[in-house]
């Protein structure tokens, strides 16, 4: 089974109350949730890749178990080995694109030399057609180039998987068509598992094998993709 988990998570503020249990076995190799804003969908990547400890449940990705509460089992998130790619890149400031990119490669507390060299991240910067922008800080970067400079780093690393947070919320709408295409022909590629969070129905039409459809913490349906309509989905239009 590619992904196995059962999570539940209960978020209290103030007098506000938030219950979040999913569950999800598939063996797709693109598996999107879908849903609403609020309905739980980055709660449960942070918990998949370790940024948040559930309450109680179990994560497995490929048969490797990752959390299991019953079990005493909560690797930290460098051990889990996913890559994920935040909405907003979550890209380094103060570092160049060669120099975020080789950042998932370092060890110690020490940034990445300026010119630092790896096969791995010459590959990377191949791959994404930056070179022409590896001495180049993010604030200097398009919307297209932080982007891929964030997948670059995340799969510099050789991760077990691929976590993606609306990857292309932040992008115009002839960007994101761009990359939507790039990114189902890098996965084809690399036959690296993926796991993408997003309320677009067009990243559902572009890179979905099977779809979880998420609303108010809970599981409302599970289908397959792109073959299934779209507008058979539950509150697709919330």
């Amino acid at each position: 089974m590619m992904w196995d988990f059962a999570l539940a998570k209960h978020l209290r503020h103030e007098d506000r109350h938030f219950e979040l249990r999913i569950s999800c076995r598939s063996d797709a190799r693109k598996l999107v949730l879908f849903g609403p804003s609020g309905a739980g969908k980055t709660l449960t990547l942070k918990m998949i890749a370790g940024l948040l400890k559930p309450d109680s449940g179990y994560a497995r990705i490929a048969g490797a178990t990752l959390f299991d509460s019953a079990a005493g089992v909560d690797l930290s998130p460098q051990a889990r080995r996913l890559a994920y790619v935040f909405q907003d890149y979550a890209l380094f400031p103060h570092l160049t694109v060669r120099q975020n990119i080789a950042f998932a490669l370092r060890t110690g507390w020490r940034n990445p030399l300026r010119n630092t060299s790896h096969a791995a991240v010459e590959r990377w910067l191949q791959a994404f057609s930056l070179k022409a922008v590896e001495q180049l800080y993010p604030h200097q970067l398009s919307g297209g180039q932080k982007q891929r400079t964030a997948l670059a780093r995340a799969l510099v690393a050789q991760p077990r998987a691929l976590l993606l947070d609306e990857p292309f919320a932040a992008l115009d709408k002839a960007l994101r068509h761009g990359l939507r295409s790039e990114l189902a022909q890098l996965q084809a590629e690399l036959k690296i598992p993926m796991l993408l969070i997003t309320h677009d129905e067009d990243d559902i039409a572009n890179l979905a094998d099977e779809v979880v459809h998420i609303a108010a913490g809970e599981v409302v349906s599970k289908t397959d993709a792109p073959e299934a309509s779209i507008d058979a989905l539950p509150g697709k239009n919330q």
